[in-house]
């Protein structure tokens, strides 16, 4: 089954100007990612310090995988950018409904 991860981001104020150069390679990794059906990239309009990122996933497993490949081999310098930690959600299309 589909799974959509938001990923909700807030950057330190130093890092708004630099982010989107970071923010661009580390997602051109993701939208490679086996699995990953789409990322887009939500800008919050009144503080641009905090974006969403919107993930689009074949199914969990492929977001599984993909979240082990970051913690590992695939880490990137995102932290460094971040005045708080992500806030991750998952979130199954309901077909009942």
């Amino acid at each position: 089954m589909a799974l959509t991860v938001l990923l909700d981001l807030r950057l330190k104020p130093e890092a708004v100007l630099g982010a989107p150069a970071m923010l661009r390679d580390i997602i051109t990794g993701t939208r490679a990612f086996e699995g990953c059906l789409g990322v887009d990239v939500l800008l919050d309009c009144d503080d641009p310090a905090h974006m969403i990122l919107l993930e689009r996933w074949a199914s969990a497993d492929a977001d599984a995988a993909y979240r082990e490949w970051r913690a590992g081999a695939g880490a990137t310098e995102l932290g460094s950018l971040l005045a708080s930690t992500p806030q991750v959600s998952m979130f199954e299309t309901a077909s009942d409904i």
